[in-house]
C-alpha cells in the first residue's frame, strides 16, 4: 500500500539534479512496501536530509524509529555503495557512538534507525564545547575494522585529490592555484602515510549537524565509513567552522584536538586542509557561492601561511 510522502524541497532538488525523478515518483510505494514488510506505522517526513528521504515511523512494539531511503546515484562507485557502507559502520559500532541500526535492505538503500533528539547545531553551544562533545563521541566509534568491508583512508585521500583538481578545472579555477597545490600536497602526504597498524573504523563526516542528542548521550548519524587513521575524523573538525579557525592561530585547533585524543596534530592539520578545499569546491559546484566563498577564503589564508 502506498503512503503519502511529502518530500522536502532540498531532497526533491537533489533527486531531480541527479536524474532520479523515477525514484521520487516511486517513494510512496517504496515506503508503503517497507512499512508492510517491517511492520511500521508511517508518520511524516523529518527535516535535515539532502541525499535521502527520512520519515518518522513507529515499530510494531511501539518503538519510535526513522526510515531512511537513500537517493540513488549511478556512475559513481563510492556513492553507489554509500548505503552499504553506512549499514556496515552501524553494525560494527552496534550503537556505541553512533545511532543504532534496527534493519536494512540488502543494498543499504533503506535503513531503519533509532530515533534521536535534536542536533548539536541547534543547542547554541560555544565552539569549544561542541568540539569536546564531538571528539568524545567519535572516539567511542574508533575500533579495528575488517579489511574487506570499507574503503581505506589512502583511497579517500586519492579521491579527494582527484576531486579537488578536476572540480577546480571544471569550475574555471574559483580559488588560487596556491590553494589547490597546498591541498594536493597535504592529500598526497596522507595517502603515503597510510599505515595498516593504525587503521580503525572512522565515521568520515563528523560535524555538529551529524551529532544528535539522545538518552544515551550524543550519537553520530550518517557515517561515510572508512578504514583510516583516526586523525581523519578530526580533520573534518578542522574543516568545519572555518571562519572561527582564522580568528586566532589556525594550528591551535589541530594541536588541541591532537592533545585531547592522543593523536598526531600534523596529520589532523593535513586532513583538514584537503577536506576544506574539497568541501569548498563542492559547494561551488552546487551553485552555493556564498558558502563556497566563505570556505575558500579561509583556504586562501591557510595556504598563504601554511606554517
Amino acid at each position: 500500500m502506498a503512503s503519502v510522502i511529502e518530500v522536502p524541497e532540498l531532497v526533491e532538488r537533489s533527486a531531480l539534479a541527479a536524474g532520479a525523478a523515477s525514484w521520487l515518483a516511486a517513494l510512496p510505494d517504496l515506503v508503503g512496501d517497507l512499512a508492510t514488510e517491517w511492520e511500521l506505522s508511517v508518520g511524516g517526513p523529518l527535516p535535515g536530509g539532502t541525499e535521502s528521504c527520512v520519515v518518522g515511523v513507529t515499530q510494531a512494539d511501539g518503538t519510535p524509529a526513522v526510515l531512511k531511503l537513500l537517493l540513488p546515484r549511478t556512475g559513481d562507485e563510492v556513492v553507489e555503495r554509500a548505503g552499504r557502507h553506512e549499514a556496515a559502520v552501524l553494525r560494527l559500532a552496534d550503537g556505541d557512538g553512533c545511532v543504532r541500526l534496527f534493519r536494512s535492505d540488502l543494498d543499504g538503500s533503506a535503513l531503519l534507525l533509532e530515533r534521536l533528539g535534536p542536533s548539536l547545531s541547534t543547542l547554541g553551544l560555544p565552539i569549544g564545547r561542541r568540539l569536546e562533545i564531538m571528539t568524545a563521541t567519535v572516539a567511542r566509534l574508533w575500533r579495528r575494522a575488517p579489511t574487506d568491508t570499507l574503503p581505506s583512508g589512502a583511497a579517500r585521500a586519492s579521491q579527494l585529490v582527484r576531486s579537488v583538481i578536476e572540480t577546480w578545472e571544471r569550475l574555471d579555477r574559483p580559488c588560487s592555484e596556491r590553494v589547490v597545490e597546498h591541498a594536493v600536497r597535504c592529500g598526497e602526504r596522507r595517502r603515503r602515510a597510510h599505515d595498516d597498524e593504525r587503521i580503525v573504523l572512522v565515521h568520515g563526516d563528523v560535524h555538529q549537524w551529524n551529532t544528535l542528542a539522545s538518552d544515551r548521550g550524543f550519537l553520530l548519524i550518517d557515517p561515510d565509513g572508512l578504514r583510516a587513521e583516526p586523525e581523519y575524523d578530526l580533520g573534518i573538525l578542522m574543516r568545519e567552522d572555518p571562519v572561527e579557525l582564522v580568528t586566532g592561530r589556525p594550528r591551535d585547533r589541530a594541536e588541541w584536538l591532537a592533545s585531547r585524543c592522543g593523536l598526531d596534530a600534523e596529520a589532523i592539520w593535513e586532513w583538514g586542509v584537503i577536506e576544506r578545499v574539497a568541501n569548498g569546491l563542492s559547494w561551488a559546484a552546487t551553485g552555493d557561492d556564498d558558502e563556497a566563498d566563505r570556505i575558500l577564503r579561509v583556504a586562501e589564508v591557510i595556504a598563504a601561511d601554511p606554517g
